[in-house]
């Protein structure tokens, strides 16, 4: 199993899902062992951002809000995960497509590396164009790893599959918002 400390490979992995490397995303995919990692990376851009939105006070609620923020990024990564599986292996594959949902959860893990920067976002100045970055650089790193995980030619059909994929998967989204936001806004 890949360790999930800092250590140079997962920083190497980081660095380059970062810059948006398709050979980092294709040695994640074909790594069954980075899926820690992928994790890793999920849950801290997901307290990134859970930083960025509401700072460092408050105690145990601000740990609530990071517990229950982590827990629904991963929720939303693996329902993305699935649902792009669906799309790009079903509805729009190539002949050359070839792929297992393992494979998409861990390039999609890795694509929430840009994520990160939304720690930020504690800069009030700065936090609408930290969180409008992130979300485009997270966009474009997931299609880098759509098209690398689902063995496509073409960047138009991995942007094809992410738009499908973020359209169902903002739907979910606003489906669990509406039904736990009250909870944790209150």
């Amino acid at each position: 199993m890949a360790p999930t400390t800092l250590t140079p490979a997962f920083l190497h992995r980081l660095i380059g899902a970062a810059m948006l490397d398709r050979a980092t995303y294709e040695e994640v995919e074909a790594d069954p062992s980075a899926t820690p990692q992928a994790l890793a990376v999920v849950v801290g851009a997901s307290v990134a951002a859970a930083i960025g939105a509401e700072g460092m006070h408050g105690g145990a609620a601000t740990l609530a809000f990071f517990a229950t923020t982590s827990v629904i990024a991963l929720l939303a990564w693996a329902t993305w995960a699935l649902l792009t599986f669906e799309i790009g292996s079903r509805l729009l594959p190539t002949p050359d497509t070839r792929v297992d949902p393992g494979e998409l959860l861990r390039t999609l893990g890795f694509a929430a590396t840009p994520g990160f920067i939304q720690v930020l976002a504690v800069i009030p100045e700065l936090k609408t164009p930290v969180f409008a970055i992130a979300i485009c650089w997270t966009v474009a790193a997931s299609v880098v790893a759509v098209r690398q995980a689902l063995d496509f030619t073409s960047t138009g059909r991995a942007i094809a599959v992410c738009a499908v994929g973020l359209l169902l998967a903002g739907g979910v989204a606003i489906a669990l918002g509406v039904m736990f936001g009250p909870v944790l806004g209150g």
